[in-house]
């Protein structure tokens, strides 16, 4: 499949063909969607309600507002896609084991946003309904920022023969970043869906794209792998 990819036109591509060609061999590709939680995602819990009480959830309302009706929806389309073809779907989660946090990384006990205080069985841990892992799906509980660090995410894959990982989630500069150059590092391939991930906003969305586009990773649509794997 030919793509053209718009996250390509930075100095380090800018001499690159605008096209590249992409096939995904299903027993080895996996989806990874990250961090799509209740804490994060609702608007009725959580961040969003520490948003209104500061004041501040109108500067939010873009974010949630891709995630509901953008984000979301186009993960759920991943999710039966990977199903339907019995391809592995994988999660990853903020989740600490000690209620007091002590086991997170420091980059998750940084005061302001970054402060995250996820119990395992907390509500607020748990993946979105409409997301919701099967009893047979893979969920990894991380402490830091990637879901390569400190867990066995990467052997889990090799053992199933996994070679390429689709990602998905949120925030775009953040936990799928660090997860995907830590993927890529560990000499898988990855794709990026860039109407599958939200960031705080649309401009650090892009920028951080157009950052992580091809040294780290493939980017494509959801359309585009919907297109990859009905054309098998």
């Amino acid at each position: 499949m030919a793509l053209d990819n718009k996250f390509n036109d930075t100095l380090y591509y800018e001499s690159e063909p605008l096209e590249t060609s992409f096939q995904i061999i299903p027993s080895e590709t996996a989806l990874l969607i990250v961090d799509l939680q209740k804490q994060f995602v609702l608007r009725d819990y959580g961040d969003a309600l520490v948003f209104k009480e500061k004041g501040i959830f109108d500067k939010w309302i873009p974010f949630h507002d891709r995630l509901d009706n953008i984000v979301v929806p186009n993960n759920k389309k991943l999710l039966n896609l990977f199903r339907s073809h019995k391809m592995e779907v994988t999660y990853g989660r903020i989740a600490c084991h000690h209620t007091d946090g002590r086991d997170r990384s420091l980059v998750q006990k940084r005061s302001g946003w970054n402060n995250i205080l996820l119990t395992q069985d907390s509500y607020g841990a748990e993946i979105i309904d409409e997301l919701k892992p099967l009893d047979s799906e893979i969920v990894i509980n991380k402490t830091t920022d990637s879901v390569t660090v400190g867990t066995n995410y990467c052997s889990i894959l090799r053992n199933m023969g996994i070679r390429t990982v689709v990602v998905t989630g949120i925030v775009t500069d953040q936990c799928v970043a660090s997860t995907v150059r830590g993927l890529a590092d560990e000499g898988f391939n990855v794709v990026v869906i860039e109407d599958g991930c939200a960031a705080a906003t649309e401009d650090v969305h892009n920028a951080e794209l157009k950052i992580i586009n091809k040294i780290y990773c493939e980017i494509l649509s959801t359309d585009q792998v919907i297109e990859l794997m009905n054309n098998l």
